[in-house]
């Protein structure tokens, strides 16, 4: 099985020497996103305003793929601050409210662009879909 990688104008193109997602073995693994728009302008505001935009480049790409956050199988989260964990969280809920993949958060030093939170993600995809 080869690599194939993964590409939309919905979401911001990657900002150094990789992809915005790659698939292989029915499986979609995107690349961790910020809350830079899909024209690469960084989402001002706190924790929500930026969780929210990261959530719509991570859809951008699922759709891209014929995935859904349905078929999300793992998250890794970034954060920089965890006191600002409940409030990530309470964003993330409305995106898994049901469905609830697996997943580990981490506190970080510091992330691209000083953001405040990155998400990536594994998800299944249907092999008819790419």
């Amino acid at each position: 099985m080869s690599i194939q990688t993964l590409h939309t104008d919905q979401a911001p193109a990657a900002i150094g020497p990789y992809s915005q997602a790659v698939i292989h073995g029915g499986l979609l693994y995107t690349s961790g996103q910020i809350p830079l728009d899909a024209t690469g302008q960084l989402v001002e505001g706190g924790i929500t305003e930026q969780a929210h935009q990261v959530f719509r480049n991570l859809k951008a790409i699922l759709d891209e793929a014929g995935s859904s956050f349905e078929q999300v199988i793992k998250t890794t989260v970034f954060i920089q601050d965890m006191n600002e964990f409940a409030a990530l969280n309470d964003v993330y809920g409305q995106y898994f409210s049901t469905h609830r993949p697996a997943r580990s958060t981490v506190e970080v030093a510091r992330l691209p662009k000083d953001v405040r939170v990155e998400i990536e993600l594994i998800s299944s995809i249907s092999v008819e879909s790419v």
